[in-house]
Formats: C-alpha cells, structure tokens, sequence
C-alpha cells in the first residue's frame, strides 16, 4: 500500500493552516501553496523535482539538491520507493568503505569520492547526534545508541605470493587520509588474534570504516529533513521533502509535473519500459549472510578489531555480530531481498571456506539470517567500473531539454560514489548543464548495450 511522509519550512509569518494538505490524485501532485507577497516583491523562483529511488544515490542527490539550491528558491522534492528507504540493495550492501580496489589500487577520483562520502556519514551522524538520547527518532528506526559508522579500519590479507608486489606498490601510492600499512603477522595478530595470514603479510587501513548501511541512509534522510526545518527557522524559501512508497512505471507520467526528473532506481531501472534494455549494465545478486557468535564459547571478537576484505569479507558489527559476503550471481532477475534456506545453504558453503582461509574462528559463528541486493554493475573502462550519470532525454523520447537524468551503475561501490557523484548530479540538475558531470560519467553513450 502506498505510503507518503513530508516535511517542508512553511513560511514562519504565515499561518501553517494555510496550507493545503498534499493530496496524491492520479497523475498529478497537488503541493503546497505558495505564501503570499507584497505585490511590490517579486514572486521567488520554485523547482521541483524528482527522485526514483531512496538508496545512496537517491538521498545523495536529494540532500545536495537542499544544499545547492539557491535559498531563497521554493524548492519541492518528491522521492519515489516502493520499499521505502534502503530497501533496496543499498540497504543491504556489506558497508566497507574505503577509496581503494581488491589490488588496494586507488580508484578513480578516489580522493574525491573518499572526501565527500566521510563528509556525508558525518553529516548523517550528527543528525541523529542532535536529538535526545534516549528517544527512538519519529518515523524512523534509529535510536541513538546504535552504531552508523565503525571506526576500526579494515584489514586486507594477502592470500598468494602472486599479486603481492603489485599490492606493494599499489599501497605505496595511498591517501594521506587514508592510509595502507604493510604489516606482518605478528602486528595483524595485535590487531586480530585469530587471524591467519597465508602470505605473512597484510594491508591494513586504519582509517577505513565500517558503514550501516539501513541506519546511514535512515539518518541521511533525517538530516534532509533537519536542513529544511533550519532554513525554515533563516526565513529561506519554502522547501519541502516528500517520500512516497510506491512505484513508478513510466517516466513519461512525470513530465508535466515537475523541473527535472532523476532516475536512480540501481537494478530496478530495467522495470522503467523507456530505459529497459537500453543501458550497458548486467545484474548481479549477492547474498549476505548474518552470523552470530554463541555467548557460552567465552571467544569474542576484538572490541577494536578491524573488518576483513578477502575472497569473502567480514563486516564487523560488534564482538559477538558480523556480516560475510558476498556471492556473485550473474544476469539474475531475482529483486527480492529475501533469501530462501536453499540459497542461504549455498551461500555458505560458498563463503565459509573463503573466510575461513584469513579467519579460521568462522566456524565458531552461527548462521542466524541472510538478505540479499541485486546491484547494477557498470561496463568496465579502462578507468575501472564507473557509475553512468547524464542527462537522459533522448533515450525517453520526447521534446525535453534537461528534464530527465540518470544516476545508476554504482555497482558494488555505491558508497564510495554516492555522495560525490551525488553533488556532481545535483549541481548538474540545477544548472540544467550536463557539462558539469566529468566526461568519464558520461561515455556510456557511446556503448552499445
């Protein structure tokens, strides 16, 4: 059933009963009113857009949107999901976050990206920060006690001898923020008793994190609504932010209602028939599994131990909680993010002996539960496996001049990406000027699918 949650900055000086409700009839969305003005002030200028998808690159581009448009602009921006906020495969992404590739290779414009995505997790911490301690935030399931980022870095075994000094010198050309250490057993032991390390060597990034994924983007979406309430408060333009659990099937119902539409639906842009089959990307369903350490084995994991990135990677949530992932099934349609016991039983006859070769205590953890997200995974260029962004008007047909958008592809680093590309899209939006996206973005153009 569909669902919608708002929150807008009404001007303070005009009574809030004067605004009408928003009401959902077909095809159009009746907003607000605009509040009055002298007849000797010009009207502001109103925008309003929309954002297909509540992932990484739908809120992204959504709290960008809030930050770049001119303040004292009306601003509407309408988010469709049908499940909602991170139920995709967002929702379900393991959360290492760290600029670097399997080879720890700095990925393209990881400097950039690595920026801007730690600024935005710190924005989305501080919004949660802000309320009363003890409280459940409204409408969300945040509570402040529970962890959004781990900061424990993470630890990248080296498994042969085969690529170890390509690793060397990959990890000699690391960002200052965030650095690769190459350590030995000994100093891995420190950091993680229990692990093994096959070659006597690790690459160790201290200041890499550990994300929650459904807890950032839960957070994310309340620092968008804590920005229009602050604005609000400045006596900026009205703004206001709407989320609505449904769907949407057609672009082309959109096109009378709004300034710019921006698609980033991930592995569900297939379901849209204007863009189904059109675009250079492959499906991929990957299964996460949820394992727990039993209490009466008297072994916990390391308050301060590191996550592990391997064959199959370890995202720590706790001494006694961790996630391990993930598998990698080709051209699957499969969107649901439920996994049935028999795909659970493969998964881990898969990941268990991956795992176990850098962290033979896996076979202590009991199963507990597994979900899975079907990403988008993007061409490879000889840049890497870049996110596609630009405008999209020519592939929905029609008279459009920088109407519809897209942001998709993000693969299996959509954390690293979203909040730079985000800003890039947004500012893209609001200039109606695709020059703004670097040129890398946008030569997907060029591939046939």
């Amino acid at each position: 059933m569909a669902s919608t949650i708002c929150v807008s900055n009404p001007n303070p000086n005009v009574n809030p009963k004067s605004y009408p409700s928003r009401i959902r009839t077909p095809r159009r969305l009746l907003l607000f009113s605009p509040p009055p003005y002298s007849s000797s002030l010009a009207a502001p200028k109103s925008l309003r857009y929309a954002i297909l998808g509540a992932g990484f690159a739908g809120l992204s581009v959504a709290w960008h949107l809030l930050q770049h448009c001119p303040k004292e602009f009306n601003l509407s921006i309408d988010i469709y999901d049908e499940v909602g906020i991170g139920g995709g495969a967002s929702g379900v992404s393991g959360g290492l976050l760290h600029p670097y590739s399997p080879k720890v290779k700095l990925l393209w414009r990881g400097a950039e990206c690595w920026k801007e995505s730690l600024k935005l997790l710190s924005i989305a911490e501080a919004a949660v920060d802000s309320r009363v301690s003890s409280m459940v935030i409204q409408e969300t399931d945040l509570k402040v006690d529970e962890f959004i980022i781990r900061r424990r870095g993470i630890l990248r075994p080296a498994i042969n001898l085969k690529n170890l000094d390509i690793l060397n010198n990959n990890a000699r050309e690391c960002l200052a923020s965030c650095r690769i250490e190459v350590i030995n057993k000994d100093v891995a032991e420190r950091l993680l008793p229990s692990i093994c390390l096959p070659t006597d060597t690790a690459f160790y990034m201290p200041e890499a994190v550990n994300i929650h994924p459904p807890r950032y983007l839960q957070a994310l979406f309340l620092a968008c609504r804590n920005l229009i309430k602050e604005m609000s408060i400045q006596g900026f333009g009205q703004k206001e932010l709407c989320l609505h659990r449904e769907s949407i099937t057609n672009l082309h119902e959109l096109a009378g209602e709004y300034n710019a539409v921006i698609v980033c639906l991930g592995a569900k842009i297939d379901m849209l028939p204007e863009l189904a089959g059109r675009l250079p990307l492959r499906t991929c369903r990957g299964v996460i599994a949820h394992l727990q350490l039993p209490f009466n084995l008297g072994e916990n994991y390391p308050k301060d131990g590191p996550s592990i990135l391997s064959d199959a990677w370890l995202a720590v949530h706790g001494c006694c909680d961790l996630r391990m992932g993930s598998t990698w099934e080709w051209k699957s349609r499969n969107y649901s993010p439920v996994v049935p016991a028999e795909e659970a039983s493969m998964a881990l006859e898969e990941l268990i002996p991956k795992a176990s070769v850098v962290y033979p205590s896996i076979s202590n953890w009991t199963f507990v539960g597994a979900r899975a997200g079907l990403r988008a995974m993007p061409p490879l260029t000889p840049l890497g496996s870049l996110p596609l962004l630009g405008c999209i008007d020519d592939y929905v047909g029609g008279n459009y001049s920088c109407k519809y958008w897209l942001f998709g592809g993000l693969g299996s680093r959509g954390l690293l990406y979203h909040a730079w590309l985000g800003k890039l899209m947004a500012q893209a939006v609001l200039a109606c000027n695709e020059d703004l996206i670097p040129p890398e973005l946008t030569s997907w153009k060029k591939i046939q699918p």
